[in-house]
C-alpha cells in the first residue's frame, strides 16, 4: 500500500513546474510527496509551498523545501494533498490526519488541487470512512446535539466519538480544537450536509471538501488512473 501511495505522489510531481507555489497536504501519502518534492528542489526546481500542518512543515524544511504562508503569497498554484475518501464527482472526505481546517484553507487558495491516494480510498458515496468535523472545546456537548439535528435532516445517523490520541488524552488540533469523528454511512447528499454543518456554532470545519478537488491520481495493482473533474 505504502509503494501505491509513492507512486500516486510521483504521478502528481509531474504536474509541478519550476517556480510554482504549492500547498502541501498533510497525511501519509502527502508525505510521499514532500520527499519526492524534495528530492527535485535538491536538483535544482525552485518552488515554495505552504505546508497544511506543523508535520508536514517539519517534513517540508528537512526535505530543504522553501516555505511561506497565505500572509505572504496571493494564490497558490497548485495543491497536491490525500483524501480519505474519494466519489465520482471528486468530493472528498478528509482529516483522519487532524488537518482539515489548514487543509481547507489552503485548498480553496489554490487554483488547482490533485488529490492522491491509492484506489482503495475511491467509493461510489462518501461516508464509509467517519466524517471528521472539527469543533470548539467550549459547549461541546451543544454542538453534538446541533450536529445530529443536522444529519437526521440528511438522512444519516451514526455514533459521534470526541476523537483521542495516542496517549489517551484528547486530540487537538493545529489550530487548538477537538475533532469529533461522526460514523454516518452512507451520505446521500454530501454537499447539503456540509453546508448545513458549516452554520452551526461551535463547528469550526468539517472534512466535507466539495468541489475543491480537480484531478484525482489513484494507484493501485492495476496501474494509475487520472480522473478529471467533470
Amino acid at each position: 500500500m505504502d509503494e501505491l501511495k509513492r507512486q500516486a505522489a510521483a504521478r502528481a510531481l509531474e504536474a509541478v513546474r519550476d517556480g510554482m507555489k504549492l500547498g502541501l497536504g498533510t497525511g501519509s501519502t502527502a508525505k510521499h510527496f514532500v520527499e519526492l518534492l524534495g528530492e527535485k528542489v535538491r536538483a535544482g526546481m525552485k518552488v515554495i509551498g505552504v505546508p497544511t500542518s506543523e508535520a508536514t512543515r517539519a517534513d517540508a524544511m528537512r526535505c530543504g523545501i522553501a516555505l511561506t504562508t497565505l500572509d505572504d503569497v496571493d494564490r497558490l498554484d497548485l495543491t497536491v494533498d490525500g483524501a480519505d475518501e474519494i466519489d465520482p464527482k471528486l468530493d472528498l472526505i478528509k482529516g483522519g490526519g487532524g488537518a482539515l481546517l489548514r487543509e481547507k484553507i489552503v485548498a480553496a487558495a489554490s487554483d488547482r488541487m490533485i488529490v492522491i491516494a491509492d484506489d482503495s480510498k475511491w467509493v461510489s458515496a462518501l461516508g464509509r470512512f467517519p466524517l471528521p468535523v472539527e469543533v470548539v472545546p467550549f459547549g461541546v456537548a451543544a454542538t453534538r446535539r446541533a450536529m445530529a439535528e443536522v444529519f437526521a435532516k440528511c438522512g444519516v445517523s451514526g455514533q459521534m466519538v470526541v476523537r483521542k490520541g495516542t496517549d489517551g488524552h484528547v486530540f487537538v488540533t493545529d489550530g487548538g480544537h477537538w475533532i469529533v469523528d461522526a460514523h454516518l454511512g452512507r451520505i446521500q447528499d454530501a454537499s447539503r450536509l456540509a453546508t448545513l454543518l458549516s452554520v452551526i456554532p461551535g463547528v469550526v470545519e468539517h472534512g466535507l471538501f466539495i468541489g475543491l478537488a480537480s484531478t484525482a491520481i489513484l494507484a493501485g495493482g492495476q496501474g494509475i488512473r487520472v480522473i478529471e473533474r467533470g
